[in-house]
Protein backbone atom coordinates (compact mmCIF):
# COMPACT_ATOMS: atom_id res chain seq x y z
CA UNK A 1 0.00 0.00 0.00
CA UNK A 2 0.98 3.55 -0.55
CA UNK A 3 1.20 5.71 2.26
CA UNK A 4 -2.17 7.82 1.23
CA UNK A 5 -3.98 4.35 0.73
CA UNK A 6 -2.85 3.32 4.09
CA UNK A 7 -4.34 6.39 5.36
CA UNK A 8 -7.88 6.31 3.75
CA UNK A 9 -8.03 2.78 4.36
CA UNK A 10 -7.89 3.64 8.29
CA UNK A 11 -9.93 6.45 8.32
CA UNK A 12 -12.71 4.02 6.44
CA UNK A 13 -11.80 1.75 9.04
CA UNK A 14 -10.52 -0.54 7.74
CA UNK A 15 -7.42 -3.03 8.84
CA UNK A 16 -4.47 -2.21 6.93
CA UNK A 17 -0.98 -3.94 6.46
CA UNK A 18 0.54 -1.46 9.01
CA UNK A 19 -1.37 1.37 10.72
CA UNK A 20 0.10 4.79 9.28
CA UNK A 21 2.67 6.53 11.17
CA UNK A 22 3.88 10.59 11.79
CA UNK A 23 6.44 11.88 13.31
CA UNK A 24 6.95 15.58 13.78
CA UNK A 25 10.04 17.48 15.80
CA UNK A 26 9.94 20.57 17.37
CA UNK A 27 12.88 22.61 15.59
CA UNK A 28 15.54 22.32 18.93
CA UNK A 29 14.84 18.35 18.60
CA UNK A 30 15.19 18.19 14.86
CA UNK A 31 18.78 19.42 15.05
CA UNK A 32 19.33 16.98 17.68
CA UNK A 33 18.21 14.43 16.05
CA UNK A 34 19.45 14.97 12.63
CA UNK A 35 23.39 15.42 14.38
CA UNK A 36 22.45 12.13 15.65
CA UNK A 37 21.04 10.10 12.73
CA UNK A 38 23.50 11.98 10.40
CA UNK A 39 21.30 13.09 8.08
CA UNK A 40 20.26 16.24 6.92
CA UNK A 41 16.58 18.32 8.33
CA UNK A 42 14.96 18.06 4.73
CA UNK A 43 15.94 14.10 4.66
CA UNK A 44 13.95 13.35 8.29
CA UNK A 45 10.55 13.16 6.72
CA UNK A 46 11.21 10.17 4.17
CA UNK A 47 13.76 8.60 6.67
CA UNK A 48 10.96 8.59 9.47
CA UNK A 49 8.16 7.26 6.96
CA UNK A 50 5.68 9.57 7.68
CA UNK A 51 2.70 9.65 5.93
CA UNK A 52 1.22 12.78 6.37
CA UNK A 53 1.90 16.15 4.63
CA UNK A 54 0.61 19.27 5.91
CA UNK A 55 0.59 22.59 3.47
CA UNK A 56 0.10 25.15 5.93
CA UNK A 57 -1.81 28.08 4.97
CA UNK A 58 -0.53 30.64 8.17
CA UNK A 59 1.02 33.11 5.54
CA UNK A 60 2.77 36.60 5.38
CA UNK A 61 4.94 36.71 8.84
CA UNK A 62 8.20 37.68 9.40
CA UNK A 63 11.41 38.05 12.42
CA UNK A 64 10.85 41.98 13.83
CA UNK A 65 14.02 41.42 16.17
CA UNK A 66 15.72 38.48 16.99
CA UNK A 67 13.52 35.80 19.03
CA UNK A 68 10.12 37.41 18.30
CA UNK A 69 7.95 36.91 15.37
CA UNK A 70 4.90 38.85 13.95
CA UNK A 71 2.85 36.71 12.74
CA UNK A 72 0.04 37.28 9.16
CA UNK A 73 -2.84 38.52 11.76
CA UNK A 74 -0.23 41.60 13.38
CA UNK A 75 0.17 39.90 16.64
CA UNK A 76 4.22 39.37 18.29
CA UNK A 77 5.19 36.49 19.30
CA UNK A 78 8.24 36.38 21.71
CA UNK A 79 10.08 33.14 20.85
CA UNK A 80 13.15 34.03 23.29
CA UNK A 81 12.40 31.37 25.82
CA UNK A 82 12.16 27.70 25.82
CA UNK A 83 9.68 27.60 23.16
CA UNK A 84 11.22 28.67 19.98
CA UNK A 85 8.13 27.25 17.80
CA UNK A 86 5.60 29.38 18.83
CA UNK A 87 6.59 31.18 21.88
CA UNK A 88 4.02 33.73 23.72
CA UNK A 89 1.98 36.69 23.07
CA UNK A 90 4.16 39.61 23.43
CA UNK A 91 1.44 42.67 23.61
CA UNK A 92 -2.38 42.14 23.10
CA UNK A 93 -3.34 44.18 20.05
CA UNK A 94 -7.12 44.55 21.02
CA UNK A 95 -7.22 46.19 24.08
CA UNK A 96 -10.93 47.19 23.38
CA UNK A 97 -13.71 45.26 23.08
CA UNK A 98 -13.83 46.28 19.14
CA UNK A 99 -13.34 45.81 15.78
CA UNK A 100 -12.60 49.56 14.95
CA UNK A 101 -9.25 49.91 15.93
CA UNK A 102 -8.03 46.80 13.92
CA UNK A 103 -7.94 46.15 10.11
CA UNK A 104 -7.48 42.31 9.62
CA UNK A 105 -5.10 41.21 6.80
CA UNK A 106 -6.19 40.16 3.40
CA UNK A 107 -6.82 36.56 3.19
CA UNK A 108 -3.04 35.72 1.07
CA UNK A 109 -5.36 33.44 -1.59
CA UNK A 110 -2.56 33.57 -4.38
CA UNK A 111 -0.10 32.43 -1.93
CA UNK A 112 -2.30 29.34 -0.79
CA UNK A 113 -2.66 28.46 -4.44
CA UNK A 114 1.25 28.88 -4.72
CA UNK A 115 2.15 26.89 -1.76
CA UNK A 116 -0.99 24.02 -2.40
CA UNK A 117 -0.02 23.61 -6.36
CA UNK A 118 4.41 23.31 -5.16
CA UNK A 119 3.31 20.45 -2.26
CA UNK A 120 0.75 18.63 -4.24
CA UNK A 121 3.78 18.17 -7.02
CA UNK A 122 6.36 16.58 -4.75
CA UNK A 123 5.82 13.18 -5.85
CA UNK A 124 5.46 11.94 -2.62
CA UNK A 125 3.12 9.28 -1.96
CA UNK A 126 1.51 10.97 0.91
CA UNK A 127 -1.63 12.25 2.66
CA UNK A 128 -2.00 16.36 2.51
CA UNK A 129 -4.18 17.98 4.05
CA UNK A 130 -4.06 21.93 3.91
CA UNK A 131 -3.72 23.39 7.48
CA UNK A 132 -5.00 27.00 9.10
CA UNK A 133 -3.46 26.68 12.66
CA UNK A 134 -4.65 28.82 15.55
CA UNK A 135 -7.76 28.32 13.36
CA UNK A 136 -10.49 30.20 15.24
CA UNK A 137 -10.82 30.41 19.42
CA UNK A 138 -6.84 30.43 19.44
CA UNK A 139 -6.88 33.57 16.80
CA UNK A 140 -9.12 34.98 18.65
CA UNK A 141 -7.07 34.97 22.10
CA UNK A 142 -3.62 35.54 20.33
CA UNK A 143 -5.62 39.23 19.46
CA UNK A 144 -7.72 40.31 22.11
CA UNK A 145 -6.08 38.33 25.39
CA UNK A 146 -7.24 35.05 26.62
CA UNK A 147 -8.97 36.56 29.41
CA UNK A 148 -10.54 39.14 27.74
CA UNK A 149 -11.96 37.26 25.39
CA UNK A 150 -13.08 34.94 28.16
CA UNK A 151 -14.97 37.85 29.60
CA UNK A 152 -16.49 38.87 26.03
CA UNK A 153 -17.71 35.50 25.70
CA UNK A 154 -19.60 35.99 29.31
CA UNK A 155 -20.62 39.89 29.57
CA UNK A 156 -20.02 41.30 25.99
CA UNK A 157 -21.68 38.13 23.67
CA UNK A 158 -22.46 40.64 20.84
CA UNK A 159 -18.93 41.80 20.26
CA UNK A 160 -17.56 38.06 20.50
CA UNK A 161 -20.03 36.75 18.46
CA UNK A 162 -18.61 39.90 15.49
CA UNK A 163 -15.02 39.42 16.51
CA UNK A 164 -15.16 35.00 15.70
CA UNK A 165 -17.45 36.08 12.77
CA UNK A 166 -14.60 38.66 11.56
CA UNK A 167 -12.18 35.26 11.83
CA UNK A 168 -14.47 33.00 10.35
CA UNK A 169 -14.95 35.06 7.13
CA UNK A 170 -11.15 35.07 6.50
CA UNK A 171 -10.61 31.22 7.07
CA UNK A 172 -13.66 30.51 4.98
CA UNK A 173 -11.76 32.22 2.10
CA UNK A 174 -8.47 30.13 2.69
CA UNK A 175 -10.63 27.15 2.83
CA UNK A 176 -12.76 28.30 -0.17
CA UNK A 177 -9.50 28.61 -2.62
CA UNK A 178 -7.35 25.40 -1.06
CA UNK A 179 -10.59 22.61 -1.29
CA UNK A 180 -10.32 23.57 -4.84
CA UNK A 181 -7.24 21.80 -5.22
CA UNK A 182 -6.52 17.85 -5.03
CA UNK A 183 -5.59 18.53 -1.18
CA UNK A 184 -6.74 15.04 1.01
CA UNK A 185 -8.52 17.00 4.00
CA UNK A 186 -8.10 20.14 5.70
CA UNK A 187 -6.49 20.07 9.26
CA UNK A 188 -7.76 23.02 11.80
CA UNK A 189 -5.53 23.72 14.98
CA UNK A 190 -7.34 25.40 17.57
CA UNK A 191 -7.18 24.14 21.44
CA UNK A 192 -9.88 24.37 23.83
CA UNK A 193 -8.86 21.75 26.71
CA UNK A 194 -6.83 21.21 29.36
CA UNK A 195 -6.00 18.59 31.28
CA UNK A 196 -9.15 18.14 33.23
CA UNK A 197 -11.74 19.15 31.03
CA UNK A 198 -12.83 22.15 28.72
CA UNK A 199 -11.31 26.07 29.02
CA UNK A 200 -14.61 26.85 29.14
CA UNK A 201 -17.80 25.22 29.71
CA UNK A 202 -19.37 23.26 27.17
CA UNK A 203 -22.50 25.57 26.34
CA UNK A 204 -20.24 28.03 25.80
CA UNK A 205 -18.59 26.17 23.63
CA UNK A 206 -21.20 24.93 21.88
CA UNK A 207 -22.49 29.34 21.43
CA UNK A 208 -19.28 30.50 20.21
CA UNK A 209 -16.95 28.00 18.57
CA UNK A 210 -19.67 25.29 17.23
CA UNK A 211 -21.46 26.86 14.73
CA UNK A 212 -18.50 28.27 12.92
CA UNK A 213 -16.67 25.14 13.12
CA UNK A 214 -19.74 23.53 11.97
CA UNK A 215 -19.28 26.26 8.53
CA UNK A 216 -15.75 25.95 8.03
CA UNK A 217 -16.33 21.40 8.01
CA UNK A 218 -19.24 22.22 5.25
CA UNK A 219 -17.15 23.89 3.53
CA UNK A 220 -14.37 20.82 3.40
CA UNK A 221 -16.73 18.04 3.85
CA UNK A 222 -18.85 19.67 0.89
CA UNK A 223 -15.76 19.48 -1.16
CA UNK A 224 -15.23 15.59 -0.67
CA UNK A 225 -12.31 16.46 1.58
CA UNK A 226 -11.60 14.93 5.16
CA UNK A 227 -12.04 17.13 8.10
CA UNK A 228 -9.42 16.60 10.55
CA UNK A 229 -8.84 18.62 14.42
CA UNK A 230 -5.89 19.30 16.45
CA UNK A 231 -7.13 20.06 19.82
CA UNK A 232 -4.91 19.37 23.02
CA UNK A 233 -6.35 18.47 26.48
CA UNK A 234 -9.62 16.54 27.35
CA UNK A 235 -12.63 17.63 25.22
CA UNK A 236 -14.53 14.06 25.52
CA UNK A 237 -17.50 16.40 26.40
CA UNK A 238 -17.80 17.89 22.83
CA UNK A 239 -16.28 14.89 20.89
CA UNK A 240 -20.28 14.29 19.92
CA UNK A 241 -21.00 17.76 19.00
CA UNK A 242 -17.81 17.39 16.94
CA UNK A 243 -19.00 14.22 15.16
CA UNK A 244 -21.97 15.71 14.65
CA UNK A 245 -20.82 18.45 12.60
CA UNK A 246 -18.75 16.12 10.14
CA UNK A 247 -15.28 15.43 11.88
CA UNK A 248 -13.21 12.93 10.63
CA UNK A 249 -10.02 12.39 12.46
CA UNK A 250 -9.63 13.72 16.04
CA UNK A 251 -5.44 14.76 16.94
CA UNK A 252 -4.05 14.96 19.39
CA UNK A 253 -5.23 12.13 21.88
CA UNK A 254 -3.47 12.28 24.77
CA UNK A 255 -3.24 9.29 27.32
CA UNK A 256 -2.47 11.20 30.20
CA UNK A 257 -6.03 12.14 30.44
CA UNK A 258 -7.88 9.64 28.48
CA UNK A 259 -8.42 6.00 29.15
CA UNK A 260 -7.65 4.89 25.41
CA UNK A 261 -9.92 1.63 26.19
CA UNK A 262 -12.76 3.80 26.98
CA UNK A 263 -12.43 6.25 24.42
CA UNK A 264 -11.64 3.93 21.58
CA UNK A 265 -14.74 1.99 22.68
CA UNK A 266 -17.40 4.94 22.87
CA UNK A 267 -16.15 6.88 20.02
CA UNK A 268 -14.13 4.85 17.81
CA UNK A 269 -17.05 3.86 15.19
CA UNK A 270 -16.79 7.56 14.42
CA UNK A 271 -13.82 9.24 14.56
CA UNK A 272 -9.91 8.13 13.30
CA UNK A 273 -8.03 9.17 16.41
CA UNK A 274 -4.34 10.68 15.79
CA UNK A 275 -1.81 10.26 18.28
CA UNK A 276 -1.77 8.58 21.50
CA UNK A 277 2.16 8.12 22.18
CA UNK A 278 2.74 11.07 25.18
CA UNK A 279 5.20 13.58 24.60
CA UNK A 280 4.24 14.30 28.30
CA UNK A 281 4.64 11.08 30.56
CA UNK A 282 6.60 9.01 27.90
CA UNK A 283 8.77 10.00 25.53
CA UNK A 284 10.84 12.21 28.05
CA UNK A 285 11.68 9.36 30.74
CA UNK A 286 11.50 5.95 29.53
CA UNK A 287 13.93 3.97 28.01
CA UNK A 288 13.98 2.75 24.35
CA UNK A 289 12.97 -0.92 24.72
CA UNK A 290 10.21 0.25 27.05
CA UNK A 291 8.93 2.75 24.52
CA UNK A 292 8.55 0.26 21.68
CA UNK A 293 6.87 -2.05 24.24
CA UNK A 294 4.08 1.02 24.66
CA UNK A 295 3.94 1.67 21.11
CA UNK A 296 3.03 -1.74 20.23
CA UNK A 297 0.38 -1.63 23.04
CA UNK A 298 -1.18 1.34 21.82
CA UNK A 299 -1.24 0.26 18.50
CA UNK A 300 -2.79 -2.92 19.47
CA UNK A 301 -5.58 -0.59 21.64
CA UNK A 302 -6.24 1.98 19.26
CA UNK A 303 -6.07 0.04 15.73
CA UNK A 304 -8.36 -2.21 16.57
CA UNK A 305 -10.83 -2.09 13.53
CA UNK A 306 -8.92 0.93 11.77
CA UNK A 307 -9.38 4.37 12.81
CA UNK A 308 -5.67 4.80 13.85
CA UNK A 309 -3.11 6.80 13.06
CA UNK A 310 0.07 6.08 15.20
CA UNK A 311 2.11 9.54 16.15
CA UNK A 312 3.54 11.61 19.45
CA UNK A 313 1.02 13.91 21.02
CA UNK A 314 2.75 16.42 19.64
CA UNK A 315 5.64 17.68 18.29
CA UNK A 316 8.42 16.14 19.98
CA UNK A 317 10.29 18.76 22.29
CA UNK A 318 13.81 19.22 22.59
CA UNK A 319 13.72 17.19 26.20
CA UNK A 320 13.05 13.80 24.72
CA UNK A 321 16.23 11.48 24.40
CA UNK A 322 17.21 11.12 20.80
CA UNK A 323 17.26 7.44 21.04
CA UNK A 324 13.93 7.28 21.88
CA UNK A 325 13.09 9.30 18.78
CA UNK A 326 15.34 6.63 17.02
CA UNK A 327 13.16 3.94 18.83
CA UNK A 328 10.11 5.21 18.02
CA UNK A 329 10.60 5.59 14.23
CA UNK A 330 12.28 2.00 14.65
CA UNK A 331 8.86 0.84 15.98
CA UNK A 332 6.69 1.88 13.66
CA UNK A 333 8.65 1.17 10.37
CA UNK A 334 8.81 -2.61 11.57
CA UNK A 335 5.10 -3.48 12.06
Amino acid sequence: MTRKERVVAVIGHNITDAVPWNVELTSGEMVKVCEYLGIEASEFFDLAGNHIEKIGYNIGGREVKPGFWQDEFGVVWDRSGLDKDIGVVSEVLLKEAGLSSYQFPDPPTEEVRKVTEKVLGNGRDTFKFGKIAMTYFERAWSLRGMENLMMDMALNPAFAEEFFGAILDYNMQIIETAVQYDIDGFYFADDYGQQTGLLMSPDMWRRFIKPGLAKMFEKVKSANKVAALHCCGKIDAILGDLIDIGLDIYNTVQPEVYDLKKLKKEFGNHLTFWGAISTQQTLPYVKPDELKRIVRETIDIMGQGGGYIAAPTHRVPEDVPVENVAALIEVLKSQ
